[in-house]
């Protein structure tokens, strides 16, 4: 192999680098500087027993479609990602898909065995029609990747012959267990779905073992959803990423794709070996990532004890891919670090990516991205666990008198000042915000409801974000309260999602900023098919549509910061309230002259006096 130079730290991450040492970026895949391509997308990586690192991706001959030419190709690096070999392709497409890369490294033998998915190739950038006909396949290497056998067809060992509607392998690096009986099992994702009466009617998750090296292979634990009786479906997770936890067990996450519960990763546990799973696949709805493919690594641990520190990259931007990020959970995948506390690779966009340890003790990142798009090219990142930083306290809080709540986390350092009702919490416009960590109580779903809070600002521009519940954008569920004083309005919106129907937002606008830097009183009520915004208690009505106002997305509760993180309010906020019912024009008159103590009841969706920041 003849290793080619590093072409360049990655556009835009000079500064990043010199100012946090730890981390170093290379463009690896990049149209049409690596041979005749319009595009590189999927990127998976190993690490052979030998030490070389493998960067496996999909080389998309003439344009950048899921469906179209496509060729398996992969770089060698024998320096721990610092230099790469050339271009080497490793299964022809010939004119039809050959992608969803899972490799997978047999630690007994050396030998690297690679999954993948064929379908008929199409001439343009569209996607294969559902029933697609898409058959796994397996090839390996003896030789570090060198050479490769011919892939052979694997549908009879790994694909049940009612998976007819979709079938994908991973993409992302398998896994081979290391502890108890199963010890030495090679293990990795596969998704598919089913069809029948012209749709398709069920989702399958599932994991594929082989306890032979790799020469045979069959099915293990299942995941299945129907489609129900409005066209939905609870759960639809896919493109699974595992780790093997410290006990044995094969933790599962995986991209949620439009199901109806909360979230936007998925998670499930075995724990035999990866013939069943322990419960169900459960949505992690607090955890902001788009629909994308996302990657879990152990981090290396030199001497450490107890758990460890599991890892997860994926774009943190909830609503589009941007912002790659990875982020560490410290109870084996229980729970993840929120988006202020992981590690920014980059702001630019980006989407599918994969981990591997590096046995130097570093961490490899192969990521796509771009500053234009997101399949621009397709990078890898190489950075320490000091980058990564040390594992962080808890953060101050305020108080929640919602149902069944825990103290709201207040972020950026925010304090407080003189309120309408004694205190109140000041933001700075930059990274202040209060965040309710999330609870099955807060989702308002279909339900009616009123909010009700207290606002003081003089900004003259930007947007304004007074109270976010829900996810961002325009497919997902939201309510959403904020000032758009260049406008010079207030605003609220709901955005609803019935059944299997097109989401509908609904906006009702106040005229005037109200950016006086004096107190206003907001409530926006949600009832009788109407959506009611008052300011100082001149209401504001539109119609709405009945619909899900927290469903099929990331969901959270943010106050004076927007949940994609990129609007923050510079001002003042005192008493937020949500009940889920429609309160009368008398308790919101109510609510405009005396605190929200007095009506803070049973019914409080959330109540955050806001007059007090306790610190940890």
């Amino acid at each position: 192999m003849l290793p080619a130079p590093v072409r360049a730290v990655v556009p835009g991450q000079e500064e990043a680098a010199a100012a946090r040492p730890g981390i170093e970026q290379q463009v690896l895949f990049k149209a049409p500087e690596d041979g005749d391509y319009a595009c590189f997308r999927i990127p998976a990586l190993v690490e052979t027993r030998d030490k070389t690192v493998l960067a496996f991706a999909e080389g998309r001959v003439d344009n950048c479609g899921d469906a179209g030419d496509i060729d398996l190709v992969l770089k060698r690096s024998l320096d721990g990602g610092r230099t790469w070999s050339k271009l080497q392709v490793i299964d022809e497409g010939a004119g039809d898909t050959h992608g969803n890369p899972a490799p997978i490294v047999d630690r007994k033998t050396g030998r690297v065995l690679l999954a993948s998915t064929y379908n008929k190739g199409r001439a343009d950038a569209g996607n294969c029609e559902v029933p697609c006909d898409r058959r796994p396949h397996l090839q390996h290497s003896d030789d570090d990747g060198v050479t490769w056998s011919t892939p052979r067809d694997i549908s009879g060992e790994i694909r049940d012959p009612r998976w007819d509607a979709w079938y994908a392998t991973g993409p992302v690096h398998g896994i081979q267990l290391t502890r108890g009986k199963h010890a030495g099992r090679l293990v990795f994702g596969v998704n598919a779905e089913s069809y029948g009466t012209d749709r398709i009617t069920e989702n399958h998750a599932a994991l594929v073992l082989s306890d032979d090296g790799g020469d045979s292979w069959r099915l293990g634990a299942r995941d299945t959803w129907p489609l129900a009786s409005d066209g939905t479906f609870r759960q639809k997770p896919s493109e699974l990423t595992l780790v093997e936890r410290v006990d044995g067990g094969i933790y599962v996450n995986g991209r949620e794709q439009e199901g109806k519960d909360l979230g936007h990763r998925d998670a499930a546990v075995s724990q035999d070996g990866g013939e069943s799973f322990q419960a169900p696949f459960r949505a992690l709805p607090d955890l902001y990532t788009p629909m994308v493919q996302g990657a879990v690594i152990r981090l290396p641990s030199a001497g450490r004890r107890g758990p460890g520190r599991l890892l997860l990259s994926a774009p943190a931007d909830p609503d589009r891919r941007r912002t790659m990020m990875i982020r560490s959970s410290y109870d084996e995948g229980r729970t993840w670090e929120s988006v202020d506390r992981g590690a920014v690779v980059t702001t630019d966009w980006s989407g599918y990516s994969d981990l591997i340890a590096l046995s130097n003790g570093q961490v490899g990142l192969a990521y796509e991205g771009g500053a234009v798009d997101a399949r621009d090219e397709i990078r890898f990142a190489r950075l320490t666990e000091d980058w990564l930083g040390p594992r962080r306290g808890p953060d101050p809080t305020t108080a929640d008198g919602g149902r069944g709540a825990r103290p709201a986390a207040v972020l950026g350092g925010a304090r407080t000042g003189e309120g309408r009702f004694g205190r109140a919490v000041e933001f700075d416009g930059v990274d202040d915000a209060v965040r309710l960590p999330f609870r099955e109580t807060l989702p308002l779903r279909e339900r009616d409801f009123t909010v009700s809070l207290w606002f003081r600002y003089e900004a003259t521009g930007g947007e304004q974000p007074f109270l976010w519940m829900g996810g961002v954008g325009n497919r997902s569920p939201q309510v959403a309260v904020r000032g758009e004083p260049g406008s010079d309005r207030i605003t609220a919106s709901i955005l609803t999602v019935a059944g299997a129907a097109p989401p509908t937002t609904t906006t009702v606008r106040a005229p005037g900023a109200y950016n006086d830097g004096r107190w206003h009183h907001l409530a926006l009520r949600r009832g009788g098919g109407e959506l009611t915004l008052f300011v100082d208690g001149t209401p504001t009505a539109v119609r709405a549509p009945a619909g899900s106002v927290s469903r099929n997305s990331v969901f959270g509760v943010h106050v004076g910061q927007k949940v994609d993180s990129r609007s923050h309010l510079t001002g003042a906020l005192d008493e937020v309230l949500v009940v889920d019912r429609a309160l009368s024009d008398a308790d919101i008159e109510r609510l405009g002259s005396t605190s929200a103590q007095g009506i803070a009841g049973n019914d409080a969706v959330l109540w955050l006096p806001l007059d007090r920041v306790r610190q940890p």
